[in-house]
């Protein structure tokens, strides 16, 4: 199994998995013409991906899934409310190949199986995803809003994770936003902080790697949220950070 974020944050994300002959996008949340010249960069071919599959309605997540669709010919696999308000918020357009799945159910494909997680973050039907293939699972657990009762679990089955590390909570407090976007941050509905995030890496006694994603531009840092994280966990957890501007590297699995 092999995985590249394409982007993380909220100016858009996008995470390439490959694994067991099926080639899968999880997010359309940066522009066709990048995510394809991304994968290129690597010898992927966006034309070959089996599917695209939503997390929720949220633009930097949704806003180019019908592009992917009608320019590349990707099926799209998204829960009938996040479609529904994802259109509604995005005008994603004509959509001919799509599947809709309920939050909760688990989807295969040629032997991959993907278990969709219903998150409490603020889209309308949003959720999280481990993939499962060759005996390893790989979690990616962006906007969670916070840290609910079935993540402990979660992440005791995985052997590496994309998670969300979005805030350092002083680097919040000192910062631009107005007060509602900050409650709204550190909310049952927001966003995970590093050092929350890094507590629950703690449950994660199978992992391989971790690679912090949808880090925020002004109320973080990588090397800050690597910090926090290597205070926490010590130096025994392989750890990458995504980046807000650029694909990363192939990890392995």
């Amino acid at each position: 199994m092999i995985a590249i974020s394409l982007q993380s944050g909220s100016s858009g994300n996008c995470i390439y998995v490959e694994t067991g002959g099926v080639k899968l996008l999880f997010d359309a949340g940066i522009s066709g013409i990048e995510a394809s010249r991304r994968l290129a960069a690597f010898e992927r071919d966006i034309r070959e991906v089996d599917a695209l599959i939503i997390s929720h309605d949220h633009s930097d997540h949704a806003r180019y899934a019908g592009v992917y669709q009608r320019k590349f010919g990707l099926p799209v696999f998204i829960t009938p409310k996040t479609l529904e308000k994802a259109n509604e918020k995005n005008g994603l357009g004509r959509l001919d190949n799509i599947s809709c799945f309920q939050s909760g159910e688990i989807l295969y494909f040629n032997g991959v199986s993907i278990q969709t997680i219903p998150c409490p973050h603020d889209g309308v039907d949003g959720v999280a995803f481990v993939v499962t293939s060759c005996e390893k699972q790989l979690g990616i657990l962006t906007d969670l809003g916070h840290v609910f009762k079935d993540l402990v679990s979660v992440m005791a089955s995985l052997d590496a994770v994309f998670i969300e590390s979005n805030y350092d909570p002083e680097m919040l407090d000192r910062g631009p936003y107005p007060a509602f976007l900050k409650k709204r941050i550190r909310g049952f509905q927001g966003h995970l902080s590093n050092a929350e995030a890094a507590e629950l890496l703690q449950s994660g006694s199978r992992l391989k790697w971790a690679c912090l994603a949808h880090i925020s531009e002004n109320n973080n840092t990588p090397a800050t949220a690597l910090k926090t994280h290597q205070q926490i966990a010590g130096e025994n957890l392989t750890l990458y950070t995504a980046s807000r501007y650029k694909a990363t590297g192939i990890f392995s699995l």
